[in-house]
């Protein structure tokens, strides 16, 4: 085999391989979406029966699906702004200063991330017991924050890796105090490793199945309302409003990316 035909070989094996790891990465989704315009309305809801948009009119009766939505929402939402700011705080601390167990400390954020869900549900369910605290929102709250902080701090401090601590020591030397500083310097540098951070703790808010599971009590979150209808095959109305929160998702997504619309536009 001369080098041309070596060099055709390993583009066509390149394209072949990733549009495989394409395929396998999109194909689920391809298949909630294309499911939520599915016509059927026999159970399982696999075969295609043609097309409508019927399952999205039909949403907004299905009250019990749209307020466990409205209930993961929340909690999201919740999540998101204390985990951002714990992280945040976190992040900046540990930073900036040095003190007796930092390592310790360190090595313990990794914790959350690296250990199985369900022994963190376990314990986070031995933990509210054994306090007792009553199970539901609060406790769901409290859950999904204490795993989401780690994922803040850890893009915070990446922002921070490239941090130059002069432009601080130069805004204080102009007459700003240290909260004015942390306010007009500190946090806009960091914004987009905040964003990031509180983007992450907000996915997994949303997706969160197994914690949730353990220290729900009687609250119905989105994830747990679905894992009940799989016996019986998902319904085409959940596709519709899966689809929905994918859309939210990209839009949110895109929000975040806003240097690279900027550099979009001026390249335009």
């Amino acid at each position: 085999m001369n080098k041309k035909a070596k060099k055709v070989f390993k583009k066509g094996f390149g394209i072949v391989f990733c549009s495989l790891v394409y395929i396998f990465l999109f194909l689920p989704i391809i298949v909630i979406v294309t499911g939520s315009f599915n016509a059927t309305t026999t159970k399982p809801y696999i075969s295609w029966k043609g097309f409508t948009l019927d399952w999205y009119v039909k949403l907004f009766d299905n009250s019990a699906l749209l307020h466990s939505f409205g209930t993961t929402m929340a909690i999201a939402v919740i999540t998101t702004l204390l985990a951002t700011a714990i992280g945040t705080i976190a992040a900046i601390g540990m930073y900036k200063y040095k003190f007796k167990g930092k390592s310790v400390i360190d090595g313990l954020l990794y914790i959350p991330v690296v250990i199985p869900e369900i022994v963190l549900g376990i314990s986070l369910l031995t933990l509210f017991s054994g306090t007792n605290i009553p199970r539901g929102m609060l406790t769901l709250i409290l859950a999904h924050t204490t795993f989401a902080i780690p994922y803040v701090i850890f893009n915070v401090r990446a922002r921070l890796s490239g941090y130059d601590n002069s432009i601080e020591e130069a805004s204080m030397d102009l007459g700003a105090n240290r909260i004015t500083t942390l306010k007009n310097i500190t946090l806009p540098v960091l914004a987009p490793g905040i964003a990031g951070g509180a983007l992450l703790a907000f996915t997994l808010s949303i997706d969160d199945v197994i914690v949730s599971y353990f220290v729900n009590g009687q609250i119905k979150t989105f994830p747990l309302k679905v894992m009940e209808s799989i016996k019986s095959g998902v319904a085409p109305d959940v596709n519709a409003l899966s689809t929905l929160i994918l859309l939210g998702t990209i839009i949110l997504v895109i929000l975040t990316q806003s240097d690279l619309l900027k550099k979009i536009r001026h390249k335009k």
